[in-house]
């Protein structure tokens, strides 16, 4: 269920903005929507597995948290950021 260190660290130096940047929102969404994608799957064949799904979302809370963050900061940043991930708004 949860991402691999490996699948983290491409995801990382995919949408860091400088070397080493871990805390950036940009590669804090792109971690949360992964984990997302892929509690997703799980509950595709675990329907009824409702304290995974409280983490869920609390996940997706936390990714439109930073999102609006994001959108109040800087909304170029935004607009690319939502592009690459392929999410919607």
């Amino acid at each position: 269920m949860s991402i691999t260190a490996e699948r983290k660290e491409a995801l990382i130096k995919e949408h860091a903005r400088v070397e080493g940047d871990t805390g950036s929102p940009e590669v804090q969404v792109a971690i949360l929507s992964e984990r997302i994608a892929n509690l997703t799957e799980h509950f595709k064949g675990h329907h009824k597995d409702n304290h995974s799904r409280r983490g869920l979302l609390m996940l997706v809370n936390k990714r439109r948290s930073l999102l609006d963050y994001l959108k109040k900061k800087d909304v170029g940043r935004y607009n690319d950021l939502i592009a690459k991930l392929g999410l919607r708004k």
